[in-house]
């Protein structure tokens, strides 16, 4: 699932106290000759606010199998986001299909300023102070991938080191 991003660490679940949060459900219809069939499809962030999240989609005829179908699917694509002291490392920008998502560090006390959806992913995460701007489409699924592609390419300063092949003091002096 994360194959484009060079350095994912991808987590197992066991022995992680996970948290979900619903970040949408949508009623969905098929058509048929015999009238309409609905369904319901949900996501979910999972994460143990750590620095370790995971998104999942479910579908089902009944809303409370759809959101335990994402859970489990959330479960299965866990990743470890690098942190600084309840921020970012780095400002980023993501994008998926129509939706943008601009991430910022921001100082201690600031709190997570974002909207719907990349605050659900941004919250599972562990972060507590952060600046965002969703740009674009504001369908909940896109966004959420949008917000997981830009949590993706960020770097903490150990991995800029190693990929440099510097000391850490020189990625911070130059």
């Amino acid at each position: 699932m994360y194959q484009k991003y060079k350095s994912v660490e991808t987590v197992k679940p066991g022995g992680l106290d996970l948290k979900d949060r619903l970040v949408g459900v949508q009623r969905v219809t098929k058509v048929t000759k015999g009238g309409r069939a609905f369904g319901f499809s949900a996501i979910v962030v999972v994460g143990d606010e750590n620095g370790v999240v995971g998104h999942g989609l479910g579908k089902s005829k009944e809303v409370a199998t759809a959101i335990a179908k994402a859970i489990e699917d959330a479960k299965k694509n866990l990743i470890r986001i690098p942190l600084n002291r309840g921020t970012l490392p780095h400002e980023q920008k993501g994008k998926f299909g129509g939706a943008r998502v601009y991430i910022q560090p921001a100082s201690h006390g600031t709190g997570v300023i974002a909207g719907g959806a990349v605050r659900a992913v941004l919250e599972a995460v562990g972060v507590h102070d952060v600046l965002s701007k969703s740009q674009g489409s504001s369908n909940p699924h896109n966004v959420v991938k949008a917000t997981f592609d830009a949590l993706l390419q960020l770097r903490d300063a150990r991995t800029v080191a190693n990929q440099r092949g510097v000391s850490l003091e020189k990625v911070f002096k130059g």
